[in-house]
Protein backbone atom coordinates (compact mmCIF):
# COMPACT_ATOMS: atom_id res chain seq x y z
CA UNK A 1 0.00 0.00 0.00
CA UNK A 2 1.45 3.40 -0.77
CA UNK A 3 1.56 6.47 2.17
CA UNK A 4 -1.53 7.97 0.47
CA UNK A 5 -3.61 4.79 0.75
CA UNK A 6 -2.58 4.33 4.19
CA UNK A 7 -4.09 7.99 5.24
CA UNK A 8 -7.17 7.21 3.43
CA UNK A 9 -7.19 3.84 5.63
CA UNK A 10 -6.34 5.39 8.94
CA UNK A 11 -9.99 6.94 9.94
CA UNK A 12 -12.00 4.10 8.82
CA UNK A 13 -9.92 1.59 10.47
CA UNK A 14 -9.74 3.83 13.38
CA UNK A 15 -13.43 3.58 13.70
CA UNK A 16 -13.63 0.27 12.69
CA UNK A 17 -11.06 -0.74 16.06
CA UNK A 18 -12.86 1.39 18.27
CA UNK A 19 -16.10 -0.37 17.57
CA UNK A 20 -14.90 -3.43 18.32
CA UNK A 21 -12.52 -2.93 21.50
CA UNK A 22 -14.39 -0.14 23.33
CA UNK A 23 -17.01 -2.85 24.15
CA UNK A 24 -14.85 -4.95 25.18
CA UNK A 25 -13.06 -2.71 27.78
CA UNK A 26 -16.32 -1.39 28.67
CA UNK A 27 -16.95 -4.56 29.78
CA UNK A 28 -13.94 -6.09 30.88
CA UNK A 29 -12.09 -3.37 32.44
CA UNK A 30 -11.69 -3.70 36.42
CA UNK A 31 -14.63 -2.57 38.30
CA UNK A 32 -12.31 0.43 39.96
CA UNK A 33 -12.63 2.66 36.69
CA UNK A 34 -15.53 4.11 35.91
CA UNK A 35 -17.58 3.67 32.94
CA UNK A 36 -16.60 7.12 31.78
CA UNK A 37 -12.69 5.99 31.83
CA UNK A 38 -13.66 3.00 30.38
CA UNK A 39 -15.20 4.43 27.11
CA UNK A 40 -12.65 6.84 26.98
CA UNK A 41 -9.85 4.12 27.17
CA UNK A 42 -11.71 2.55 24.30
CA UNK A 43 -11.41 5.77 22.21
CA UNK A 44 -7.55 6.88 23.34
CA UNK A 45 -5.43 3.70 23.82
CA UNK A 46 -6.30 2.78 19.84
CA UNK A 47 -5.82 6.87 19.12
CA UNK A 48 -2.22 6.19 20.29
CA UNK A 49 -1.19 2.83 18.65
CA UNK A 50 -3.10 2.94 16.06
CA UNK A 51 -1.41 5.35 13.73
CA UNK A 52 2.07 3.73 14.45
CA UNK A 53 0.97 0.55 13.32
CA UNK A 54 -1.31 1.75 10.64
CA UNK A 55 1.22 4.44 8.88
CA UNK A 56 4.77 3.57 9.93
CA UNK A 57 5.03 -0.19 10.31
CA UNK A 58 3.66 -1.18 7.22
CA UNK A 59 6.05 1.26 5.44
CA UNK A 60 9.09 -0.16 7.65
CA UNK A 61 7.99 -3.57 6.59
CA UNK A 62 7.25 -2.63 3.18
CA UNK A 63 10.28 -5.44 2.13
CA UNK A 64 9.28 -8.00 4.59
CA UNK A 65 6.64 -10.89 5.15
CA UNK A 66 3.20 -9.95 6.10
CA UNK A 67 3.53 -12.46 8.90
CA UNK A 68 7.04 -10.09 10.29
CA UNK A 69 4.89 -7.14 9.88
CA UNK A 70 1.78 -8.79 11.79
CA UNK A 71 3.94 -10.55 14.67
CA UNK A 72 5.87 -6.59 15.60
CA UNK A 73 2.20 -5.21 15.34
CA UNK A 74 0.31 -7.03 17.15
CA UNK A 75 2.63 -7.54 19.43
CA UNK A 76 2.92 -3.35 20.17
CA UNK A 77 -0.36 -2.37 19.83
CA UNK A 78 -1.40 -4.29 23.17
CA UNK A 79 1.59 -4.23 24.79
CA UNK A 80 1.91 -0.38 24.24
CA UNK A 81 -2.02 0.30 25.43
CA UNK A 82 -1.44 -1.86 28.50
CA UNK A 83 2.15 0.23 29.19
CA UNK A 84 0.02 3.62 28.62
CA UNK A 85 -3.28 2.26 30.48
CA UNK A 86 -0.71 1.64 33.47
CA UNK A 87 1.33 4.65 33.35
CA UNK A 88 -2.26 6.69 33.06
CA UNK A 89 -4.23 4.57 35.92
CA UNK A 90 -1.86 2.19 37.49
CA UNK A 91 -1.52 2.94 41.52
CA UNK A 92 1.13 1.09 43.29
CA UNK A 93 -1.39 -0.63 45.46
CA UNK A 94 -2.56 -2.32 41.98
CA UNK A 95 0.54 -3.79 41.51
CA UNK A 96 0.61 -7.51 40.78
CA UNK A 97 -3.18 -7.61 41.90
CA UNK A 98 -6.03 -9.01 40.11
CA UNK A 99 -7.53 -6.30 38.89
CA UNK A 100 -3.99 -5.27 36.97
CA UNK A 101 -4.05 -8.23 35.76
CA UNK A 102 -8.08 -8.05 34.72
CA UNK A 103 -7.18 -4.22 32.97
CA UNK A 104 -4.18 -5.90 30.88
CA UNK A 105 -6.37 -9.01 29.80
CA UNK A 106 -9.23 -7.04 28.27
CA UNK A 107 -6.21 -4.85 26.89
CA UNK A 108 -4.95 -7.90 25.08
CA UNK A 109 -8.12 -9.50 24.40
CA UNK A 110 -9.96 -6.34 22.85
CA UNK A 111 -6.78 -5.87 20.68
CA UNK A 112 -6.83 -9.86 19.04
CA UNK A 113 -10.67 -9.06 18.53
CA UNK A 114 -9.69 -5.89 16.38
CA UNK A 115 -7.35 -7.92 14.57
CA UNK A 116 -10.07 -10.43 14.09
CA UNK A 117 -11.96 -8.70 12.91
CA UNK A 118 -10.16 -6.97 10.46
CA UNK A 119 -8.26 -10.61 9.00
CA UNK A 120 -12.55 -11.50 8.33
CA UNK A 121 -12.99 -8.19 6.52
CA UNK A 122 -9.28 -8.82 4.74
CA UNK A 123 -10.35 -12.52 3.33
Amino acid sequence: MSSYELWRFLPIGYLFTIAIETPILLIGLSHRHSIKRRLAAGIWLTACTYPIVVLVMPLVFANSFRAAYLIVAETFAPLGECALFWLAYGKAEELGKRSMWQDFATIVIANLASFLGGEVLNV
